[in-house]
């Protein structure tokens, strides 16, 4: 399996890209958020994170490999996580993704089923459905500090210390307090760019500036 590809930037397409190997070139699937980060990139080299699935189905005989490419490992496990809810395949979640992770980790974190249905695809039942699913697993993803890449646009984004803000986020919910609330303390808390080893040290600062 191939989980990393490096190479020149041939072409950049509505949902692919082609991608200069050596003397190969490869298809890349993308997602709309990726595609705008490297729309004007053609001709430069790029290092796509691959998650790869076999399209097809039991009434055709034809089965083609497919490789999806994303810019860094936060967004293929996001990627991998949302394709853990029950209908949304592969090629759904591909078609989905319109929006940069961090933002549509928020609208799940927050509960915020009309957001999500302006996603491409997701309707009302599939965006409760996804916030069913995913509400206490995309804190992670939610409190990823943006970055700025070298020509000034939004960098891809690595999650901050995940398991502690997941824990404490939690841990906020079942003292009662709403979803909203807890994400706005947890942002405030991240704002400071501090690194925190528990949960416990999080709501510590949390309640203490009360």
């Amino acid at each position: 399996m191939i989980t990393k590809m490096t190479g020149i930037l041939n072409r950049v397409l509505d949902e692919e890209v082609r991608l200069q190997v050596g003397p190969f070139e490869y298809q890349v699937m993308i997602p709309e958020f990726v595609r705008r980060q490297v729309q004007m990139k053609s001709g430069s080299e790029v290092m796509f994170h691959l998650v790869e699935y076999i399209e097809g189905s039991q009434n055709s005989s034809r089965w083609t490999p497919r490789r999806i490419g994303f810019l860094n490992e936060a967004e293929l496990e996001f990627f991998e996580l949302f394709c853990t809810v029950d209908k949304i395949g592969v090629k759904k979640a591909l078609k989905a993704m319109s929006r940069p992770i961090k933002e549509i980790a928020d609208a799940i974190a927050r509960q915020d089923v009309k957001w999500l249905t302006t996603m491409p695809g997701i309707g009302k039942q599939t965006a409760e459905q996804i916030i069913a699913t995913l509400k206490n697993k995309v804190t992670r993803f939610a409190m990823a500090p943006a970055r700025e890449a070298v020509d000034g646009t939004s960098a891809p984004t690595e999650p901050m210390d995940g398991s502690v803000f997941e824990d404490a986020y939690l841990a906020l919910l079942a003292l009662q307090m709403s979803p909203v609330e807890a994400r706005s303390r947890l942002d405030q808390v991240a704002a400071s760019g501090k690194p925190y080893k528990t949960a416990e040290d999080v709501l510590n600062v949390i309640f203490r500036k009360e």
